[in-house]
């Protein structure tokens, strides 16, 4: 590749990749469960905010708001939890918070997939892949309220909702993005088998303090 092939590259593609370097630093950071991966990720939602407007990925941008609201208060709840704890301890999911945040998804793809096809036809802009693309936006707001909730389940949704996200990039031609996420599921199983490591100590600390305890 010669450098002219290059800087035009980097001129076409340099926001996207920037908000990919942004991305895998954040989500690399929460498997580590550091509060320095909200910042990190803010940046992330901003620069893929710019992405996924030009792209006509409506569903998308309009995600990117919701995850910079998401974010905020991922940030604010882990920063509560380690002045309370001294660590980000992870919280284990209910079935009945599963299946009714589950359901809120489903819910919400419907009608988000209704209103992208209608604000299509208001603006006469053609909406990419408006089903799909909400469905995904749906189901990765419920992860997000999941991981800023501490809950372990949210790394096995991410790993399936990315994972579909590989196909949609690669149907848009944003290979960078592709790329991107075939990583982010391999950072996904990483943040899973990190937390459930995270998820054991605490339950084996929690057995050794009670067995500890005086008896009353």
């Amino acid at each position: 590749m010669s450098w002219e092939t290059a800087a035009t590259y980097l001129a076409t593609h340099g926001l996207e990749l920037a908000a990919m370097v942004a991305t895998v630093l954040g989500i690399w950071l929460t498997t580590r469960r550091l509060l320095i991966c909200w910042p990190i990720t803010l940046l992330a939602d901003f620069l893929y905010l710019a992405v996924f407007y030009r792209q006509g990925l409506l569903s998308d941008a309009l995600l990117q708001i919701f995850f910079v609201v998401f974010t905020l208060y991922g940030w604010w709840h882990w920063w509560r939890g380690v002045r309370q704890e001294g660590e980000v301890r992870v919280v284990p999911l209910g079935r009945r918070s599963c299946a009714l945040a589950l359901a809120v998804g489903a819910v919400g793809s419907a009608l988000l997939g209704r209103f992208m096809i209608w604000i299509g036809g208001m603006l006469q802009i053609a909406i990419a892949l408006p089903h799909l693309d909400a469905a995904l936006a749906s189901f990765s707001l419920v992860a997000s309220w999941w991981g800023a909730r501490k809950n372990i389940a949210n790394w096995w949704l991410w790993i399936v909702v990315d994972a579909v996200y590989i196909g949609e990039y690669i149907y848009k031609d944003l290979w960078p993005t592709a790329l991107l996420y075939a990583g982010l599921v391999a950072l996904a199983v990483l943040g899973l088998r990190d937390w459930r490591r995270a998820e054991a100590a605490q339950t084996a600390a929690r057995t050794t303090l009670r067995s500890g305890s005086p008896a009353m």
